[in-house]
């Protein structure tokens, strides 16, 4: 159906009239939560550190300034519209106006797709790190706000991004079976903080580059904070004996999972007897033969300069034995200390929330720094609702998937009046998420945290 005002579509109803529909309303929103996210950036100044990292590329007078175009596209992609293509009738919203400065019926519309287009594939590499410093800027900033904290908890992940295309750094992954690029994130798994969005090829290993990652960032904390113990967690695609080497030597603690092979496994085997004995002592009572056991030995593989310390699973199910392996260098006894590695699963939902609420797979640009580029906006707008369900949390608020929170205090539908003294949004009456706005409001300025 054609987005105009002279575009009719008749629906039957149950009752003695029929409905007829078209986008002729004029200046209404479908995104009246907007203002919320426009006070967190202005909070938090995300898209104003961002924009200073791009060097400008137009010459004489532009229309839209680099800050506007990049609040414009973090504003659009926290809304749900991924797509540069959407920009071409949202660049009217008469509150995504608003929220990027500019009065909704007398200034000027916002920038269509072919000048966002040309923003993403502005960037270079450089700009590119410049934008990443930025964001583990705003992290440092964020996490301190209220003092050094007692610990910071690196959680390092690796995620599959299928691709379509012929994009630059595209490639075959044997283990996801596609064409894909294959970003590295870093997340602080005390807070939920997004920490760095790293892309790389789609063929690259799990852990390839997470050392230098891991350097910057243990770099940085350390300068902030001198006192601050620093931890690292990840599953076993970070298995990689340069990453256990380089914490030993700068006390960082870790933990990280090892692919199980047959010497673990034979580690393990009185661990196993003994978990099978109490799953059929637990079956001859009429119980569930669930058991788990955990212990710890020395091991050595053949790539290490020494042993470390390998906390072993081994757990008996209905569906068959489970054994896990962990290496690490932290004091716990083994069930503290498994219980604190699967603790990194929340990381999967986190990255859920990056790849399914805001969409940060939508990597089509041609240009690997265009998409690279792509990764960090789609890491803005994680920001934005992040800290803004972060707020109704604190307030009570029981804690919702990035969507769910777009669909409940964002996805509003409101009409907007330009107003000599003021700009008006009058909102649905009959949105259930009312109560959540009064929540955000409730403390007056203290939603400015």
């Amino acid at each position: 159906m054609a987005h105009d005002a002279t575009s009719l579509t008749r629906f039957d109803t149950s009752t003695a009239l029929a409905l007829e529909a078209a986008f002729d309303g004029g200046a209404i929103t479908a995104d009246g939560g907007l203002p919320w996210l426009a006070r967190v950036d202005s909070d938090l100044g995300v898209c104003e550190s961002l924009a200073a990292c791009l060097t400008e590329w137009r010459r004489g007078p532009v229309r839209h300034s680099l800050l506007d175009l990049v609040r414009q596209r973090v504003l659009q992609i926290a809304c749900g519209y991924e797509d540069q293509n959407d920009a071409d009738l949202l660049r009217g919203d008469p509150l995504l106006k608003l929220a990027c400065g500019r009065l909704p019926r007398t200034e000027e519309d916002l920038a269509s797709q072919p000048t966002l287009s040309r923003l993403e594939n502005a960037p270079d590499a450089r700009s590119c790190y410049r934008m990443a410093e930025a964001l583990v800027e705003l992290y440092i900033g964020r996490r301190g706000r209220d003092g050094a904290p007692s610990r910071v908890l690196l959680d390092f992940d690796s995620t599959d991004d299928p691709a379509h295309g012929d994009q630059e750094g595209v490639a075959y992954h044997g283990y996801f079976g596609q064409h894909q690029y294959h970003p590295l994130l870093v997340f602080d798994g005390d807070t939920g903080q997004i920490v760095a969005p790293v892309l790389r090829p789609g063929n690259a290993h799990a852990g390839a580059g997470s050392l230098a990652v891991l350097k910057r960032l243990v770099g940085r904390v350390r300068r902030e904070w001198p006192g601050t113990p620093i931890e690292v967690r990840a599953d076993a695609g970070f298995a990689l004996p340069a990453v256990y080497e380089y914490c030993e030597a700068e006390g960082v603690l870790y933990t990280i999972g090892l692919i199980p092979n047959a010497r673990l496994e034979r580690i393990a085997e009185p661990l196993l007897a003994a978990a099978s004995l109490g799953a059929l002592a637990r079956m001859a009572r009429g119980e569930d033969p669930k058991v788990r056991l955990l212990s710890e030995a020395g091991y050595r593989a053949g790539s290490w300069s020494k042993r470390r310390r390998v906390a072993c699973k081994a757990e008996i199910l209905k569906k068959g034995v489970n054994t896990r392996f962990v290496v690490t260098n932290r004091p716990e006894e083994p069930l503290a200390l498994y219980d604190h590695y699967t603790q990194r699963g929340e990381a999967e939902n986190r990255i859920k929330d990056y790849k399914n609420a805001l969409r940060a797979d939508r990597l089509s640009c041609c240009r690997f720094w265009a998409n690279q580029f792509r990764l960090l906006l789609h890491a803005a707008a994680y920001w934005l609702l992040d800290v803004l369900r972060g707020r109704l949390v604190s307030r009570g608020a029981a804690k919702m998937q990035l969507d769910t929170l777009r669909l409940r205090v964002v996805k509003i539908g409101g009409r907007v009046r330009e107003l000599l003294t003021k700009v008006r949004l009058h909102l649905a009456s009959g949105h259930p998420g009312q109560r959540l706005w009064r929540m955000l409001s409730s403390s007056g300025e203290a939603a400015h945290e």
